[in-house]
């Protein structure tokens, strides 16, 4: 099972993909946004070229839980995802992702200038990681263990 991690963003789309067995994920680009077609052409590209099972799309829940514009956004680039490559399209709260990613990241000593060109990569890793370690933390019944 091969599992595709997306950080939608307004300028830039981080993605990670997971290993064959689905236990861990690894940042694999950033995509610079060209425009909306053109990113899930690109996307799609990535999907097939890597035999992606599901995809899982960061959704940018506020802080109190509610839905911005953000989520709009993520969910059209989800549905056109789905309606172009048949797998599956999971959405999944990512809050306090790239905040972490940012920690990460100054925690490293990496410098701002260098930040910038990983972080949405780091968030889509994340996002995938938090993902994966659900799904082995779930009974068959798709309770918690």
């Amino acid at each position: 099972m091969r599992v595709l991690g997306l950080d939608v963003g307004e300028k830039r789309i981080g993605i990670a993909i997971s290993d064959e067995l689905g236990i861990t994920s690894r940042g694999l680009m950033v995509l610079e946004r060209k425009g909306f077609n053109e990113d899930v052409k690109k996307v799609v590209e990535i999907a097939e070229q890597n035999s992606v099972d599901k995809i899982v799309i960061g959704l940018p829940v506020n802080m109190n839980g509610t839905y911005g514009k953000g989520v709009e956004n993520v969910k059209k680039f989800g549905e056109k995802l789905r309606s172009i490559y048949k797998a599956q399209v999971i959405y999944w709260d990512e809050r306090l992702t790239t905040v972490a990613a940012h920690k990460v990241l100054i925690d490293a000593d990496i410098s701002r200038k260098k930040r910038k060109g990983v972080i949405d990569k780091l968030a889509a890793v994340l996002i995938l990681q938090s993902f994966l370690d659900y799904l082995h933390n779930i009974d068959s019944n798709g309770k918690l263990l």
